[in-house]
């Protein structure tokens, strides 16, 4: 397993308090959980994984054989392999001051604010703040993260592209996704899903931020898209109010917005899994106010946890990288 440091030291939040246990629990669940990709049940989450998981990839050819009155086993039937979960193990060290804090917080605790619960201290405001940074780097992580990089494990995106069993859809050439091109590069990827997959319910167009945008100003209307000038149901530009579920060909589009802007992916939820021990024991949140230790307005937040992603079956993916 291993280890990587996240330090973000700055003069720019408060109580002592140490959470632990399930308490804690709910913190870190918040700041891992809290990403599109996981909030939304968009790929599987594997909870409890204090060291590694295997996960099991079975493989069948030729099952069926003639009846007879004897058992015979169909030799090489069956391959069984394995890939192996491991979350790797994260850590914040952060100082704030309290003083920098102090206005936003009190306009909180006198509700004016946005938020559906009002934090009832100054310590669930400041863990509120940095559970929105750790779930926003989860985020990206889960589909760009690079190991070699502090505070970063290998996202699905990285493991994709040193798999030669993932499948990789054609990028007629282009370099970036617009709505000129977005149609015909999803139709690629489309086009590269096998036949066993193709159809499962839970199969998924996981996009980044900038495909997703070309798809909808696509969709809004333009002739070469095929929607004609007026788009989808006549309304142009005026057609998405972003709530509306998107898909393609029959296809579910999630919005994956921690994926680097040059790659889409397209896979089963079911394959694809986030690991992390963040529902165990051990969790543990501690907000330490140093005034009494040494007369200063800081305050240090200290958070450990795990986390990393994995898939099952690579051949059952594909990955279209941009040029």
């Amino acid at each position: 397993m291993s280890n990587h440091n996240v330090n973000l030291t700055g003069s720019v939040a408060s109580i002592t308090s140490t959470y632990a246990g399930e308490f804690a629990g709910k913190y870190i669940s918040a700041a891992l959980l809290s990403g599109k990709t996981l909030a939304e049940g968009a790929i599987t989450v594997k909870p409890n994984v204090k060291f590694k998981e295997v996960v099991k990839k079975v493989a069948s050819t030729n099952i069926i054989a003639d009846g007879t009155c004897d058992f015979t086993e169909t030799s090489n039937a069956l391959t069984l392999t394995e890939r192996v979960l491991q979350p790797e193990e994260f850590q914040v060290n952060l100082e704030l001051c309290k003083k920098d804090f102090r206005s936003d917080w009190e306009a909180v605790q006198m509700g004016y604010s946005s938020f559906d619960n009002l934090p009832p201290s100054f310590s669930d405001f400041l863990l509120g703040h940095v559970a929105a940074k750790v779930a926003e780097k989860t985020e990206q992580n889960i589909w760009g993260g690079v190991n070699a990089t502090a505070g970063e494990f290998d996202g699905f995106t990285v493991l994709m592209a040193a798999d030669g069993d993932v499948v990789d859809a054609a990028n007629d050439s282009e370099t970036s996704y617009t709505s000129s091109n977005i149609v015909s590069l999803l139709g690629n990827v489309v086009d590269g899903v096998p036949s066993a997959v193709y159809g499962k319910e839970d199969l998924t167009l996981y996009v980044p931020t900038v495909a997703l945008q070309a798809y909808v100003r696509a969709l809004g209307g333009f002739a070469s898209g095929g929607q004609g000038a007026a788009g989808t149901d006549d309304k142009g530009q005026q057609w998405y109010n972003m709530g509306n579920a998107l898909s393609f060909e029959g296809i579910k589009i999630q919005h994956a917005p921690g994926m680097p802007a040059n790659h889409i992916v397209a896979g089963e939820a079911s394959n694809l899994y986030f690991g992390t021990g963040l529902l165990a024991d051990h969790n543990e949140v501690k907000v330490i106010d140093m005034a009494d230790l040494d007369g200063s307005q800081n305050v240090r937040v200290v958070m450990r946890f795990t986390s990393g992603v994995q898939y099952g079956i690579g051949s059952d993916l594909v990955l279209q990288t941009l040029a």
